[in-house]
């Protein structure tokens, strides 16, 4: 892994996710685990229905992180929905994210009066496929794949967070080559004119926080 990514490096994915966050955002994680699939809510479940158990079983340990992070933001317990684009609908004045892989659930909170967008990603640090490459890879982000180390897979997170965090702005559907990520700057760029800022962290597996700071939200 080149050290111009600036990445946090932790073998423990818990304490890697806890220093992803910076100031004004509040990062967790919850290893999945059986049972899980109960913690969605009456108003959370039917969106749900038709999802197999795993799927249930991630979305409702995500959203037990989110609620113990709202639950420290002074929130009580409550329901988040799936809203449009499947994209989480969240209490008044706050802005977050919810993803996960196949082990760990994540969530990233923050006032909506300190960003204006937050978006977060996480899969298992492993190689992508070589054929997925040319579908995530711009030219130029090809010509520097090794200072990915996962041929592509920070990449993707990278631009899996991107997504979630614009797309409240801009309601758009964007293509992975309409994002072109900068690692040495910790910046994204998107086709728009938007510019996110990046957190990354790599242990068992790759997370990556995409932000705006309020105020710095113009396309």
């Amino acid at each position: 892994m080149s050290e111009r990514m600036t990445v946090i490096r932790f073998s423990s994915f818990s304490t890697a996710i806890d220093e992803l966050a910076v100031s004004g955002v509040l990062v967790g994680q919850r290893l999945i685990v059986p049972g899980d699939e109960t913690a969605l809510m009456p108003e959370e479940a039917p969106a749900f229905e038709g999802s197999v158990v795993a799927a249930r079983r991630a979305s409702g340990a995500a959203r037990l992180v989110a609620r113990n992070l709202l639950k420290h933001l002074g929130y009580p317990e409550c329901p988040i929905k799936r809203g449009s684009a499947r994209a989480p609908t969240w209490p008044e004045g706050i802005r977050g994210s919810l993803a996960h892989d196949s082990d760990y659930a994540v969530a990233a909170i923050c006032r909506a009066q300190d960003f204006s967008a937050l978006g977060i990603d996480v899969e298992p640090a492993e190689l992508l496929p070589p054929e997925l490459v040319d579908l995530i890879a711009t030219p130029r982000e090809r010509a520097h794949l090794a200072a990915d180390g996962f041929g592509g897979r920070m990449l993707f997170v990278a631009k899996e967070a991107v997504y979630k965090a614009v797309y409240p702005l801009d309601r758009m559907f964007l293509d992975h080559h309409d994002v072109e990520i900068d690692f040495a700057n910790r910046i994204a760029t998107v086709c728009n004119g938007r510019v996110v800022h990046l957190r990354l962290c790599v242990s068992t597996h790759l997370a990556t926080l995409a932000f705006i700071p309020a105020g710095h939200e113009s396309a």
